[in-house]
Formats: C-alpha cells, structure tokens, sequence
C-alpha cells in the first residue's frame, strides 16, 4: 500500500507548492500560462519521445489492453450520449471525456504498479493505449473543433502529425519499433527536457486552483459528479466486468486492470484544456476531486480483489 501513498503524496505536494507560489505572487496567471506551454510544447513531447523509444511494445496485444480499452469505451459512450441529448459542441464533450476516461497513468500510475500490483510494466498497456489512441485521438477533435474555418477530411487527418504531442509519441514509437538508440548526446538532454513536464503540469494546476474560482465552483455539480463517477467508479466496475466474464483474466491481472482503471484524471488533461481554451475548469475540478476520491477506491478494490 506504501506506493499508493507515496503517489498521491507526491502529487500533493507539487500541487500544494504551486498554490503557495500563486499565493505569494511569485507566479501569476501569466506564469501559469507559461507553465502549461512549456509542458504542451516542450517537455511532454521530450517525456512521450523518451518513455516510448524504450517501452515493450507485445504489452499493447495482452489481455489486459482488451479490458482497460473497453472500460474506457463505456465511460466515453456515456459522455457522448449524454453531450447529444443536451447539445454540447464537440470541444466541451472532447473535454468531459478526458475527463472521464483519461487516467493519470504516468506519475501515479507507475508508482501504484509498482509497489501495489508488484511490476511496474503493467501501466504499460495503458500508457501505450492513452498515448497511441486516445490522446492523437482527442488532440485532433479539439484541433478540429476550434478551427475558425470548417477543415477538410485531409486536414483533419494531417493534425495529428502537425501536434507536437503526437509528433514526440510517433517519434518514440518508431524508435521502440526499429530498436534504435539515440546517440547519449541528444537522449541526454531530451531527458533533462522531459523531467519538465510532470512538475511544469503540476504546479500549473496549483497556481490554477489558487488564482482561479474554488474547485466546485466554476462548473456545475451535475457536470462534475457525471465525469467524476465515470471515472472513479463506471470505468474500473467495467474493467473488473470485462476482464473477469468476457476474457476470463486470472486474478492478478484482474486486479491490475481495475486498478489502473481506477486511477484519477490526469494532469495533462487540464494542460490540453487549458492549450485549446475549453473546459479548462471542468478539467481543474475533475482532476482534484478524482485524486482525492481514487485513494479509498484504489484501497478498496485492492482489498476486495487481492
């Protein structure tokens, strides 16, 4: 259980620093702003480069993938029902779909992998999932969505490539395919680069929850609790159902899908929202209230499974 802890843990205290910086005006809204650039632009597609040059790409063809992908698909068919019934413009049901399937599977979900479920390598078929599919995925509907002008079917397909996100991600991609190395030269300073995002994301969301309305605050109640409960208790009761009755998954990886199911929102959702200017505090608050509630699930489900 000690992983769990020193996850979310971590994670406070770089959140919790970002607040005092904010309220001691060393960081402002500019500032912020800064700090999200810098992660979206720079030190996301040096960590996404650098994560997956090296990643085990059979993982992606396990079992497990199976599970963890259709739980996300239950959470965003949700979403995207519910955005038809009331209308909402792609953008905003983009965003509540992160929100409600996006799992913080990098800086928390590692640590969890490892000292709860026993090896770190079972993120992996997550990471690769988010990565690969979900993220070039979402990255080009809010391109698209955005567009002062309606894109062509050409155009849309070639966002994904024009993202620096995607664009680290299918670099890292082709050097776990080609077994090619960067030369230490330039893996070093990538790597340098890349510890910049996670605490660039973190301590941007800190500042975001000083300067901006209290979390519950800037969206509605209704809203939240639909993304919040998606996420926290829809996605990983699927994950559990799927990967116990339809691929038949032996304990241990029944717990590793459920669990990683049940991870909070990730930061970089937030960081996405806050790029395109959409659901920004939609994103803020799903995050802040999935972290907190994913510490007693996670507990739980390891309790009832393990």
């Amino acid at each position: 259980m000690q992983g769990v802890f020193v996850g979310f843990a971590t994670i406070g205290l770089l959140i919790g620093l970002g607040i005092l910086l904010a309220h001691l005006g060393i960081i402002d809204e500019a500032g912020q702003k800064t700090l999200s650039t810098l992660a979206f632009f720079v030190a996301s597609p040096a960590l996404l480069l650098t994560v997956l040059e090296s990643s085990d790409l059979g993982a992606v063809f396990s079992g497990n993938v199976v599970a963890l992908a259709g739980a996300v698909a239950v959470s965003v068919a949700v979403i995207v029902t519910v955005s038809v019934v009331r209308k909402q413009d792609l953008a905003t049901t983009t965003v509540a779909a992160q929100c409600a399937a996006y799992a913080n599977a990098g800086n928390l979900g590692l640590p969890i992998a490892a000292y709860v479920l026993g090896d770190a390598a079972l993120v992996a078929p997550l990471l690769l999932l988010q990565l690969l599919l979900l993220q070039p995925l979402v990255l080009t509907l809010l391109d698209a969505a955005v567009s002062p002008t309606r894109l062509s079917v050409g155009a849309v397909l070639a966002r994904p490539f024009k993202n620096p996100i995607t664009v680290g991600s299918a670099l890292g991609l082709a050097l776990a395919v080609s077994g090619v190395r960067l030369p230490q030269v330039l893996n070093d300073p990538l790597e340098l680069v890349a510890g910049m995002a996670v605490p660039s994301m973190l301590l941007a969301y800190g500042v975001s929850l000083r300067l901006g309305p209290l979390p519950g605050r800037g969206v509605s109640a209704g809203q939240l609790g639909l993304v919040v409960g998606l996420k926290m208790v829809v996605q990983p009761m699927s994950a559990y159902l799927i990967g116990r009755f339809i691929i038949g998954l032996d304990t241990p990886a029944l717990l590793a899908v459920t669990v990683l199911s049940a991870l909070p929102t990730a930061q970089n959702v937030f960081v996405i929202a806050s790029r395109y200017n959409r659901g920004a505090l939609l994103a803020r608050d799903a995050i802040f209230v999935s972290t907190i509630a994913s510490v007693p699930v996670v507990l739980l489900v390891t309790a009832l499974i393990a």
